[in-house]
């Protein structure tokens, strides 16, 4: 169980830690228990909110927020590969249309790069397999 926590006496400035904390038998206040409670409290601008959390709900929270950003893969630009060769395998690898397929094929010629698909990381694993089957240069990355 985390330690209780008891705001210290004094003013309190911008970056100073105004907390610390003690062991569990101490009270934040006459008649209140820290038994049972786990608490976070935070001073802003010298008034004192406290907000329930866990560990637990934090680390969770985080690895949530990091799988909800799905995977890319991203082609190179490369000086072997011809741009009607790379418009080619956008059309057959992806199903885009030769219009998207040329305007990717433009980016990656211009900007050196360009996002092709986005998706599970396994799908991501297996579309980069493909350009490299085909000679184009693949990453695949979280996207940002």
């Amino acid at each position: 169980m985390r330690d209780a926590v008891r705001i210290a006496a004094g003013p309190v400035g911008a970056n100073q830690a105004a907390a610390r904390s003690t062991g569990p038998q101490d009270t934040a206040w006459p008649g209140q228990s820290w038994a049972g409670r786990s608490s976070r409290v935070c001073v802003v601008a010298g008034q004192l909110s406290a907000a329930q959390a866990t560990p637990e709900t934090v680390e969770v929270t985080e690895i949530l927020e990091a799988e909800d950003r799905p995977w890319v893969t991203v082609v190179w630009d490369d000086p072997v590969n011809l741009m009607h060769y790379v418009t080619y395998i956008f059309q057959k690898l992806f199903g885009y249309s030769k219009a998207k397929a040329t305007e990717l094929m433009l980016q990656v010629h211009n900007e050196g790069k360009a996002v092709v698909s986005s998706g599970s990381r396994d799908r991501m694993e297996h579309d980069v397999q493909r350009l490299h089957a085909a000679g184009l240069w693949a990453t695949m990355q979280r996207d940002q």
